[in-house]
């Protein structure tokens, strides 16, 4: 048999997926507003007018400003909906060209091609790439974190790496400023590397980190000083913490998962409630949200909200517990949700997620073994990675938060593959 000539250009290589995304999305998308897409339009439309949130008692920062001012432009011409949506199309083609790009650094040919194919048809990142969200936008940016701290940290110089700490620092403050949890990710990353730096300060990858955390910090403070303005309070990232609320939840038969507002709603991110849960919610919680909601202000609902969590916790640590043990079987396999009846969904993810979560499983012992080994840009993005799931599984969390960082653990993957697997397969 003839071998197949396979392009280089990895633009022209991968360009069968945009085309493929774009018919994708073309065919799903919705002229209707569907879960959090008004809320980023409507962020784009008030960056358009000068600000990005109402003052008191209006205050709503639910999201970080990063994929909205991506939209603004597209929202200020008027453009209509698919075109927001075919965004998405090319920000995940994009997100393959890099990881590919990425891997060629560090693995064979063939395993660069095998694992950018695997996030190609990656088809639990699709379920947002229809819809006007952050999710695939973020991916991009993840992919582009990777390449460049890759480019940052695989020369032995800081002098002839400044553009591309620069770079990567200002990758990850928009990836803040996208995704504002990965702030928490930020700062318990620089303590760590702070730490490290000051018992061995020759360690020149110690020193580009910390300048690649300071450049991501820097990047962030327009937004923090923006909160600040608005909320006169120092460091403040933003409402939702009705998201931790229901994640602290008490109640048996409840798993953490957000149910939003008490109001008999049938459909919740594409799971049925079973009879009656409505009426057992607002049992549960009605008197929680008359407290919640004798407040007038934003900020005044958002801090009861996160009071009556912190309760539940101290109350009820077990419960919690168990609430976050059920929060990664949700981030990982999209089960299970509280009062819904079985739905087809988590026989799509777990097929994949499986062999992800599989391969977290096996990964992990040779990384462990082998830790001193792993080329340093690995072991920064594996602290990133795992900081942010850490911090995702305290709060209500779907699989769209595993979704995103799936390149960072594909990448993972594939140099593990490389450094410890051999097939050797002879002709019969």
């Amino acid at each position: 048999m003839k071998n197949i000539k396979i392009p280089t250009n990895p633009y022209l290589l991968f360009s069968p997926f945009l085309l493929f995304y774009v018919i994708f999305v073309s065919f799903m998308y919705s002229e209707i507003h569907v879960g959090d897409e008004g809320r980023f339009i409507f962020y784009a439309q008030n960056l358009l007018n000068g600000y990005y949130s109402l003052p008191e008692p209006h205050v709503n920062l639910v999201s970080g400003p990063g994929y909205p001012i991506i939209l603004a432009p597209f929202v200020g011409l008027h453009l209509p909906k698919i075109f927001l949506v075919l965004l998405n199309a090319v920000f995940h083609y994009l997100s393959i060209i890099y990881l590919f790009k990425s891997l060629q650094q560090f693995v064979s040919i063939n395993k660069s091609l095998i694992f950018s194919f695997f996030w190609a048809c990656y088809y639990i990142a699709y379920q947002n790439m229809f819809k006007v969200t952050a999710e695939t936008f973020t991916m991009l940016l993840i992919t582009l974190l990777i390449f460049y701290l890759i480019k940052a940290f695989n020369q032995p110089s800081f002098k002839g790496t400044k553009k591309y700490i620069f770079i990567s620092g200002f990758i990850m403050g928009y990836l803040i400023l996208t995704k504002v949890i990965f702030w928490y990710v930020l700062l318990f990353m620089f303590i760590g590397n702070v730490f490290l730096y000051i018992i061995n300060r020759k360690a020149i990858n110690y020193r580009k980190g910390l300048s690649i955390l300071l450049i991501a910090f820097i990047t962030f403070v327009p937004y923090l000083l923006y909160t600040y303005h608005l909320t006169g309070r120092y460091f403040y990232l933003g409402t939702g913490s009705d998201n931790f609320y229901w994640m602290t939840t008490p109640y048996k038969g409840e798993y953490g998962d957000w149910k939003g507002p008490l109001t008999i709603n049938p459909l919740h991110n594409g799971n049925y409630n079973i009879p009656g849960a409505g009426d057992t919610l607002i049992a549960h919680h009605q008197k929680d949200y008359d407290k919640i909601y004798s407040h007038k202000g934003g900020l005044e609902k958002d801090d009861a909200f996160m009071r009556i969590a912190i309760s539940n916790v101290k109350s009820h640590p077990l419960k919690y517990a168990q609430n976050i043990f059920f929060n990664f079987g949700r981030i990982i396999f999209h089960y299970p949700f509280s009062y819904a009846v079985q739905r087809p969904k988590p026989l799509y993810v777990m097929p994949l997620n499986g062999i992800i979560f599989t391969f977290i499983i096996i990964c992990m012992i040779p990384t462990l073994i082998n830790w001193r080994k792993i080329v340093f840009p690995i072991r920064f993005l594996l602290f990133f990675a795992f900081l942010y799931l850490g911090g995702s599984s305290l709060v209500s969390a779907e699989t769209r938060m595993l979704t995103i960082i799936v390149p960072i653990l594909v990448f993972w993957f594939a140099f593990i593959i490389q450094k410890t697997v051999k097939i050797n397969m002879r002709e019969w």
